[in-house]
Parts: C-alpha cells; structure tokens; sequence
C-alpha cells in the first residue's frame, strides 16, 4: 500500500515554501501527499518582496479537509502557517475528530503580512489549542525563544533548555532548530524526546536563510513518520534532506534562494 501523508498549511506563489515545498518532500521521500491550504501568501515584488497575506474562508479550509480524510485513510499530518484564530478554530476541530498517530507541527508564529495584535491573537490561540495536539513540534531560533519564554538562545545549552520547557506544554517531541540564528560555524538541532537528548551538528552552508527550508524539514519528518519511521531517525533523514536542499538551493530574482528538497541517499 502507497504511504500517504497531509499537510495543512499555507500556499506560496513562488514554490519555495508552504505546501508547494511540503508536497515536493513528500514526493521526494516516497510518499503520497494530500494537502489542505489555510491561506494564501504572495511577496509583492514591488514593495520590497514584502507578505500579502489572504486568508482563506474557514468553511472552505474544513471543506477541505472533509474531503482529504474522506478519501484517505491518513493517521499522520504536518502542520504549516494556519494564519488567523478562526483559522486555527476550524483546523483544531477538524483534528479532534479522529486520532492521529502523529500530528508533525511547524509553528509558524508570525506572518510578516499581518498587524502585530492579530498576529498575537493568533500565536495564542496557536499555543492554546494547535500545541496541546501535536505529538512532534519543529520550532526555528525565534519561535523557540518565544514559546519557551527565554530572552535569548546563545549556546547549544539553551536550545536545551527550550526544548525542555516547551517539551512541558505538551508535544512528546521536540525539534529546536538553531539555524544560521545560532553563533558558531555548525548549524544545530537539539531532539528532546523526553528522556534523551540529541545533538544534530553539521557546518553551516552560508549564513543566509533560505526559503522554504523550515517547511522542508517539518515535512520530510511527516513524511518520514508516514513510512513507519522513527521520530528520531526522521528527524535526522530530515537534516540530511535540508542541507542538501540549502546546498542545490534554487537563486531567484527575488532576494532569497528557495530549497530544492531531494532525497538524501539513504532515504
């Protein structure tokens, strides 16, 4: 039987990040990929490449996602930029409906294109009824810092100590990502699972972020889990995947690269 895994996340215009890169990885990895987009986000090359942000009608993100798990018997799902508290209502019912055997969340806290209070309102409404449900949680340096309510991530002891705190809000695993954000040559990712933690070092290929490798990762752990893979050897196939990505990294006319997930060889 094809491995199958869905997403619930955002889409973006260029095909660097949001669905259009989660879908990719899947596809990559082996492994067949529904998917159900929350809203939709184009960069506007005339103002700087700044977010336009549209949000799509809650009833039509249920819709959605009615259909994917009717046709589909799916028990893994990675999810992506949800945007909005109403947004975050509907996908949150729409989980509680049925048990998973992995819910793989990125959590995307803010989107540039939205006003600071609402994207507060939505990064509590994200902690309050998303977080509970995840069993594996990918945060990135500033999404880390925020939920584990720390000032700053400095040292591979922090990203520790973070994955720790948020550990206690309720996901069983925990992915803290230290990326180009972290001092040092080495790009690190500290997995907590509870009881062990590991360290994931490889060099830094640049300094730059690049598009779409957050997404990426997140979705090449649900596609892995998806295969009957363990969280932890997941997370590493992940790794394995994004530096390769960050290496073949597409150039654009924008001011960014974008991510080119291909397989790592022993996926």
């Amino acid at each position: 039987m094809t491995n199958r895994a869905y997403v619930i996340a955002g889409s973006e215009a260029t095909g660097g990040a949001g669905i259009q890169a989660d879908l990719k990885a899947f596809q990559e990895l082996g492994v067949y990929g529904a998917g159900t987009i929350t809203c939709i986000v184009s960069f506007d090359p005339k103002d700087d490449w700044g977010h336009r942000f549209v949000p799509v009608d809650p009833g039509v993100i249920a819709d959605q996602i009615e259909a994917a798990t009717a046709c589909h018997d799916l028990d893994v799902v990675k999810i992506g930029m949800l945007g909005t508290p109403d947004t975050i209502d509907v996908v949150a019912e729409a989980l509680r409906r049925q048990p998973w055997r992995h819910v793989v969340l990125d959590p995307v806290l803010i989107c540039k294109g939205q006003e600071p209070g609402a994207a507060l309102d939505t990064d509590k409404a994200l902690t309050a009824q998303i977080l509970p449900l995840a069993t594996v949680i990918t945060p990135n340096h500033f999404e880390a810092r925020t939920l584990a309510g720390m000032e700053s991530l400095d040292t591979v002891d922090d990203l520790v100590e973070a994955a720790r705190r948020i550990r206690e809000l309720g996901p069983r695993h925990v992915i803290v990502k230290g990326g180009t954000e972290l001092p040092g040559p080495d790009a690190v990712d500290v997995y907590f699972d509870g009881e062990e933690v590991a360290v994931l070092s490889a060099p830094k290929i640049g300094e730059e972020r690049v598009s779409g490798a957050g997404c990426t990762f997140a979705a090449a752990i649900t596609a892995e889990l998806a295969k009957g893979t363990e969280v932890g050897e997941a997370v590493r196939t992940a790794k394995a995947m994004v530096r390769e990505g960050i290496a073949e990294r597409l150039t654009t006319r924008a001011p960014f690269a974008s991510v080119v997930p291909s397989a790592p060889a022993h996926a």
